[in-house]
């Protein structure tokens, strides 16, 4: 798991009306870093030259320095439009300090109006980064996004670039290729790159796209590590459909020796989500163009709305675990004894016995999950382990069952109805169950009931107090839980209003008031694979200076996974949140079911290190995986340094 940290002064480059040539724009900034501090190239533009029909600015290529790779000084402008093939703009600088030499690649623009004729890649090669002096065309076709490899891979130089961006018939997507050569020059000879475009497939990295009407490009100049080359680089979903378009970042690892070879990548790991990402000249646009290492951080340097730069980082150890293809399971590991309950017999728990929440006391796990019988009337069964893994009880008949009107069926005699999806916390001497009440015709709501610590211990379950609602009437409010520590005197009680996470808070719940409002927690994120909803998993578990909690995220085609929150001592506060899934459907189990791709958790527990995580697995069985919170923890917390 890692967590994407944006740099807190973002943006940290933006447009100056007293430089005209950047008076509009200073985005998609290329990082080098030297001994003194952050080298950085980035595409300014300025007003439009009223003269062309119509109004049309020009691109041209700034530089500027930070010795603390924040506050950029000494803008001065050191790529402008010289020769026929660049008359138009030059765009999108990528650089590169190679063998003593500075090289930036950009996007050079021959023609109006734009288009794949008239699209190309140069570079400009200067023995300093503010004296670029010799420039060459390098693609005699279609491309963009060109940078040049820091170091030779086996004695060869080789450069990266994205052919063919823009549509034609003939070449309907893009490709990111591979050129390797034993002299420079060879990059600057159109034989060389028209033998190497006859033979293009064999040039070309396995397709990232996850859909035809996806797009990528490369981002960053690729950054040598111990397990192969980091590529950060451009996604975009539904990149032909202007109104559904979502840019992302992702990562790819690429092998060391020969990097056409893909060994892993990521999810989408960031998409556009604050004010100078979501508006500009062009809305909704994170866009990354370098890439640089600073102690264990990847800073990762990108445009945001076309219209300013800005940076982010990432924990280089962090993210290269997330792309070790060898860690399946994410950062949970699943018990070898899983499912620990599977359905059995005909009575309660003949269909399915998934979804537990668990609380540790007096050395046991005691595990409360969602039983289904044949009709899909859902009720609570009790299991309990010693260990966190080994099933040491499991009742033969349920513990807590449909009892008021709310949650009697009503519907369809097989149509889903009862006590679903059970959480549990404790509160000093009480044990409060929070659950989902359904009776199959109106929208599910969120009901409690309590019961002493010592009566749920010896099993007393006749005990449970009356259940109550919780959530208002008619509105479909599901993943309840109660936080276990009250705050400034008060309950903080978690809830799911249509596809987020909210919160409220009550004094009393015997007062039979309602929740009233949504607190808002997090939210799904557009194009990452929690874009549809999320939902807390349990109530968030205690940790040193906050709260933990694990959460469920459904992407647009319905795949749930487990992501993680680091939350402040008030419950609410977000002081970070994964990138990428903790756990995700893997296992048969998991991916085949009652509803497939799914792992659904509603409580774990932790003991010393170790966090248990207890899930439902193709909403049918229970499973359980577990990790260091150390580890999660630090994870967490490299997002706020």
């Amino acid at each position: 798991m890692f967590t994407v940290r944006r740099e807190p002064n973002n943006p940290i480059l933006s447009p100056n009306r007293d430089r005209p040539w950047e008076a509009v724009a200073t985005f998609n900034p290329s990082a080098v870093r030297t001994k003194d501090g952050v080298r950085i190239f980035y595409r300014a533009m300025g007003d439009p030259d009223v003269l062309m029909t119509p109004p049309t600015s020009f691109s041209t290529i700034g530089t500027a320095f930070a010795e603390d790779g924040v506050h950029f000084h000494s803008r001065r402008q050191v790529i402008a439009p010289s020769e026929s093939w660049e008359q138009f703009g030059c765009e999108d600088p990528r650089a590169t300090f190679f063998e003593g030499k500075w090289y930036v690649f950009y996007t050079a623009l021959g023609g109006f109006p734009f288009g794949p004729s008239n699209i190309k890649v140069a570079v400009a090669i200067g023995d300093s980064p503010e004296h670029l002096d010799e420039h060459h065309l390098i693609t005699p076709f279609n491309a963009k996004a060109a940078t040049l490899f820091p170091e030779r891979v086996n004695g060869d130089i080789v450069l990266m670039l994205t052919a063919h961006t823009d549509w034609t018939e003939e070449y309907p997507y893009p490709t990111i290729g591979i050129a390797r050569a034993k002299k420079m020059e060879d990059f600057f000879d159109p034989i060389y790159w028209d033998k190497w475009h006859s033979e293009l497939q064999k040039n070309t990295l396995v397709d990232l796209r996850r859909t035809e009407h996806d797009h990528m490009e490369v981002g960053a100049t690729p950054i040598q590590t111990e397990n192969g080359w980091l590529l950060i680089y451009s996604y975009i979903q539904n990149y032909y459909d202007e109104r559904n378009r979502i840019f992302g970042i992702e990562a790819a690892l690429l092998d060391l020796e020969n990097p056409r070879n893909l060994i892993s990548r990521t999810y989408p790991m960031m998409v556009p989500e604050e004010v100078y990402e979501k508006y500009g000249l062009i809305p909704n646009i994170v866009f990354p163009s370098g890439a640089t290492l600073h102690k264990e951080l990847l800073e990762i340097w990108y445009g945001s709305a076309d219209t300013v730069s800005a940076k982010c980082s990432v924990n280089l150890k962090d993210l290269l675990r997330a792309l070790d293809p060898s860690r399946s399971s994410r950062t949970l590991t699943r018990a070898k004894e899983n499912p620990i309950l599977s359905p059995r017999g005909n009575g309660f728990e003949s269909n399915a016995s998934f979804n537990p929440t668990a609380i540790d006391i007096d050395g046991s796990v005691h595990i409360l999950y969602r039983a289904m019988d044949k009709n899909n009337t859902s009720t609570i069964g009790y299991a309990r382990s010693k260990d966190g893994i080994h099933i040491d009880e499991r009742l033969d008949e349920p513990v807590y069952i449909p009892r008021a009107e709310f949650e009697k069926k009503k519907g369809d005699p097989n149509g889903n109805s009862g006590c679903e999806d059970p959480r549990i916390s404790r509160i000093g001497d009480t044990i409060y169950l929070t659950y989902t009440a359904y009776d199959g015709v109106r929208p599910p709501g969120g009901a409690f009931a309590s019961i002493s610590v010592s009566d749920f211990v010896e099993h007393r379950f006749e005990n449970w107090s009356e259940p109550t609602l919780i959530t208002p009437d008619g509105i479909d409010d599901k993943d309840i839980g109660l936080l276990s520590e009250k705050i400034n005197g008060s309950y903080l009680l978690y809830h799911r209003v249509s596809n987020r996470i909210c919160a409220d808070i009550l004094h009393d719940l015997t007062d039979g008031k309602r929740v009233s409002r949504c607190i808002d927690v997090i939210g799904p994120r557009e194009g990452m694979w929690d874009s549809a909803k999320v939902g807390i998993t349990g109530a968030p578990l205690k940790v040193s200076d906050g709260w933990l909690l694990i959460y469920h995220g459904v992407s647009n085609n319905s795949h749930y996974r487990l992501g993680a929150v680091l939350l402040g001592e008030d419950g609410i506060t977000i002081r970070a949140r994964t990138a990428d899934p903790i756990l995700e459907a893997v296992e048969p189990y998991e991916k085949d079911g009652v509803i497939n791709n799914v792992v659904f958790s509603c409580g774990g527990v932790i003991r010393n290190d170790t966090l248990f995580v207890y899930y439902g697995g193709g909403d049918r069985v229970t499973g359980v995986a577990t990790g260091s919170i150390n580890h999660i923890e630090n994870a967490l917390r490299n997002n706020e340094k």
